[in-house]
């Protein structure tokens, strides 16, 4: 590459970095995140300690994830009506008080999986309002012009921390034990909390708020129904979220199962495959152009690929060459959905709209834990890959033509059916939101 392009391709890359308040948010959910894959870590081998069960690891992560299914759209219409820093201070420090209470229960021994499993569902509830907020923000941040950078550096920086924190994390539970990493957790927090106390909105545009009125769960899945540009990107999501995107509960069981490896092996897998996120997530910051919806097709099935590949590896070896494009694949297909959606909604049903993507990413895991848990317990631990990846893969084949048809229609946001639009007057112009 010479030298005048890479410096373009290094401007565009980092060009949503330029705005503070981003930047601010961005450096804070670094922190946090790699704590949260600290404790991800230690919460599966603590499972797997306690009762050895691929079923129990499995319930243990959907009821983390059980909210976003029974909440979702409830927690996106909460996150249009308030005050998305003011939302966030309250649930970053409730999910600090769930990660000390995990890192008391192990430090005195009276961890159990009943015990867990409350505590799971606990942090669940907090996640399910805090997701939506954190992620509708990124849209009031950045300018409209650098938010598909700004959507896929906030990936990019999730993954990194995911590498980070997954080594240090395998590293301390064999070092130190598994309370390190709950603490540590913990204590991260404080990192998003400060960043959010430093904002000072000097970018954020002026938002009119949703009136408080019935119906408005019920207005988001209808504007979501009759926007093509919106229905299909979630449909994908809803599938490969389900099947595909179970990684803390195939990686540990793979990890035990094909490889007989414990909390190294775990960590070195979560890690090889954050690093692949990574580099895709960069490759996707930096393009010219705003990806089209048929990428979502190409993506999906690059992915299946690569999942399949991970699921056949004969050799430790080959496994993490073959993760390193799981983790590629991962960070281009939901960068490119939740870019995708960001775009094409409006901004008073962003909030709505990015609940359902977690719902649908993120509270499919509910049903999807379980499930490719007990096919790993009762088939084998590669089979809970295979049941991923030949889905994705053939999604992405299906799909491909009503995605193309999108593309020829054209994007834009969608205007939102009258009954649901903000209120004029309605809103507060304080510039305190994030996602």
């Amino acid at each position: 590459m010479r030298p005048r392009a890479l410096t373009g391709w290094l401007s565009r890359t980092g060009s949503s970095l330029a705005v503070r308040d981003y930047r601010l948010y961005f450096t804070g959910q670094s922190v946090s995140v790699a704590g949260t894959w600290m404790q991800t870590l230690a919460l599966a081998l603590l499972v797997l300690q306690l009762s050895g069960s691929g079923t129990d690891l499995g319930l243990v992560t959907a009821l983390r994830l059980l909210p976003f299914l029974l909440l979702g759209p409830v927690g996106g219409v909460i996150a249009d009506r308030h005050d998305k820093r003011r939302l966030l201070y309250v649930t970053q420090s409730a999910s600090a008080c769930v990660a000390a209470a995990f890192a008391v229960l192990t430090a005195v021994h009276a961890e159990s999986v009943p015990l867990v499993m409350v505590l799971s569902l606990l942090l669940g509830c907090c996640t399910v309002l805090d997701n939506p907020a954190r992620q509708s923000l990124i849209a009031d941040l950045v300018p409209r012009e650098h938010l598909a950078n700004a959507v896929t550096l906030n990936s990019v920086s999730m993954n990194l921390a995911r590498v980070l924190g997954s080594a240090l994390g395998g590293a301390l539970v064999a070092g130190v034990g598994l309370t390190a990493c709950f603490a540590f957790n913990a204590l991260s927090f404080g990192a998003v909390l400060l960043s959010l106390a430093m904002m000072r909105g000097e970018h954020t545009r002026p938002r009119t708020r949703p009136a408080r009125e019935k119906g408005q769960v019920r207005a988001g899945l209808r504007y979501v129904r009759r926007t093509p540009a919106l229905a299909l990107p979630l449909m994908m999501l809803t599938v490969i979220g389900t099947l595909a995107y179970e990684f803390p509960v195939t990686l540990p069981l793979v990890a035990r199962g094909a490889f007989h490896g414990g909390a190294a092996a775990y960590g070195a897998m979560a890690s090889v495959m954050g690093a692949g996120a990574v580099v895709g997530g960069l490759v996707a910051a930096g393009r010219r152009r705003s990806a089209r919806a048929t990428s979502l097709s190409v993506a999906a099935t690059g992915w299946g690929v690569a999942i399949l590949a991970a699921a056949l590896a004969p050799t430790f070896a080959l496994e993490l060459a073959a993760l390193v494009f799981v983790g590629y694949g991962a960070i281009t297909f939901n960068s490119l959905a939740k870019t995708s959606l960001q775009l094409a909604s409006e901004p008073g049903m962003r909030g709505r709209v990015m609940a359902l993507w977690a719902l649908s990413w993120g509270g499919s895991t509910a049903v999807g834990g379980p499930l490719v848990g007990w096919i790993a317990q009762e088939v084998g631990s590669r089979w809970s890959l295979v049941a991923g990846g030949a889905p994705t893969l053939l999604l992405g084949l299906v799909m491909l033509p009503a995605l193309r048809g999108i593309d020829r229609g054209g994007a834009g946001p969608v205007p939102a059916p009258a009954s649901s639009r903000p209120v004029a007057g309605s809103g507060n112009a304080e510039p305190s939101k994030q996602g």
